[in-house]
């Protein structure tokens, strides 16, 4: 198993926080690697919403489905799977000044021949933590704390007018 965590702090409040990361289609904005992220399926996201996304790790597209399994004021949680890994992502997002302290803690589980990946996976995952704390402590800045230029579409309903 590859465990991975990072905390860090975003400038927006913990409820606009929790409110854009619980909508996973957004990870195209963050997600390093993230080709698409399709949201699979219907009505508002909450418990059960899920997602299909194609992502790029190590030059090898790679497909998984998530699913949103905890949603608080303060804390999701994601697990993904696909027939080669389950992984969980526990999301915990606090107050911190005026912005959010977020904490990541994701558990990658090979299964079958890809067990013998997991020495050589974990330096590749601790890589993937490190990109993502830099995308999300620039990209979700402008989508969570910005209105839109003019000319400009946001698609996040926190920035909404």
């Amino acid at each position: 198993m590859v465990h991975v965590q990072r905390t860090f702090s975003v400038t927006p409040d913990p409820a606009t926080v929790v409110d854009y990361l619980a909508d996973f289609s957004r990870a195209e904005q963050w997600g390093p690697g993230t080709k698409t992220c399709t949201t699979t399926s219907t009505g508002p996201v909450g418990v059960g919403s899920t997602w299909h996304n194609v992502s790029e790790v190590k030059g090898k597209e790679t497909e998984l489905d998530y699913e949103l399994t905890v949603l608080e004021p303060d804390h999701l949680t994601f697990v993904e799977q696909n027939k080669t890994a389950t992984s969980v992502d526990d999301i915990t997002v606090v107050a911190d000044g005026t912005g959010s302290s977020i904490t990541c803690d994701s558990n990658i589980t090979f299964h079958g021949l890809a067990k013998l990946a997991d020495p050589f996976m974990h330096n590749e995952f601790e890589k993937l933590g490190d990109e993502t704390v830099e995308s999300m402590t620039t990209t979700p800045q402008r989508p969570l704390n910005q209105r839109p230029r003019r000319g400009e579409v946001s698609s996040c309903r926190p920035c909404a007018s």
